[in-house]
């Protein structure tokens, strides 16, 4: 059997996430690691988090906890999974996280990136309606604009964390974006199928899943 190897910035097993992937990647095995793989949550927050400035990130822990990170803490432990990876004998990987890591490299398999795919593909399918995207933090906002920005699109955001899962939080979310919006993107590799459900209920709109969507085209690749 292929094998697909999936790197989460948090801690693997992804048993929220992975469902949703094995789910279209059914021809290949999924081998899961994780950039915070045995650490504490302690070492975590006195380690990895942002600084005033910092690119902020952040992801869910294999004790269901979340974590929040700045990405050039994570970035070089992120490039040595993905070295790991190869030296398994791995030949494709999906990073599982929508934000932005410029510079990654491989020694020769392919990194697949979901910032590389996602908005010139939810740019393909919303056309000149208006985008609504929902982000787990406030501070990532003004991060994601740059991915949409180069394309002409201008989301308006809302945000809810798909680790949070606060039921009140995400109806106000969908309340906000289902005047404004006429399409939303949940833009985290966090959320989901509930999620994509309790948004698109309550704003009545197409809901479009990060990790569904990824999933659907790596299955092509495999």
């Amino acid at each position: 059997m292929k094998k697909l190897g999936m790197i989460t910035i948090g801690q693997a097993p992804r048993t929220d996430v992975a469902p949703i992937v094995e789910k279209c990647v059914n021809k290949a095995e999924l081998i899961q690691v994780g950039v915070l793989d045995g650490m504490s949550k302690d070492y975590i927050e006195t380690n990895l988090y942002p600084e005033e400035g910092d690119y902020v990130l952040t992801s869910r822990l294999v004790t269901n906890e979340s974590v929040v990170m700045s990405r050039e803490k994570i970035k070089p432990i992120l490039q040595e999974k993905i070295y790991y990876l190869e030296n398994m004998g791995i030949n494709q990987i999906l990073l599982l996280c929508t934000g932005v890591f410029p510079g990654l490299q491989t020694r020769k398999a392919y990194l697949i990136e979901p910032d590389h795919i996602i908005p010139p593909t939810i740019h393909a399918l919303v056309g000149n309606r208006r985008l609504g995207v929902i982000v787990p933090l406030k501070e990532q906002i003004k991060t994601s604009l740059p991915k949409y920005a180069p394309l002409g699109l201008k989301p308006i955001f809302s945000v809810a964390s798909p680790y949070n899962m606060s039921i009140e939080t995400f109806k106000n979310a969908a309340k906000e974006l289902k005047k404004e919006a006429d399409i939303i993107l949940l833009d985290c590799m966090g959320y989901t199928e509930n999620a994509r459900e309790m948004v698109a209920e309550i704003a009545n709109k197409p809901v479009i899943l990060s990790n569904a969507i990824m999933a659907k085209l790596v299955s092509e690749m495999i």
